[in-house]
């Protein structure tokens, strides 16, 4: 299925203030698991995960693979 440039721009919208709002997040819970973050915030996860990967993309999260899962916190 195709989408418009204006549908594009909308789903880009989205993502950036989904980054915001994890962005947020992270500044006042420091690091969480991801699974922590899913739960905590009130986004569909797939904005959750292009969020997460938009901030990843700005290096301003890192992440931590530990025995049963990965955290994510600021840089």
């Amino acid at each position: 299925m195709f989408t418009s440039r204006k549908e594009q721009k909308e789903m880009q919208t989205q993502i950036i203030e989904s980054a915001g709002k994890i962005y947020n997040y992270l500044s006042d819970k420091g690091e969480v698991t991801i699974n922590k973050l899913r739960k905590d915030m009130d986004l569909d996860d797939n904005f959750t995960y292009m969020g997460l990967g938009w901030l990843s993309r700005e290096d301003k999260i890192s992440y931590t693979q530990k025995p049963k899962s990965i955290t994510v916190k600021l840089v």
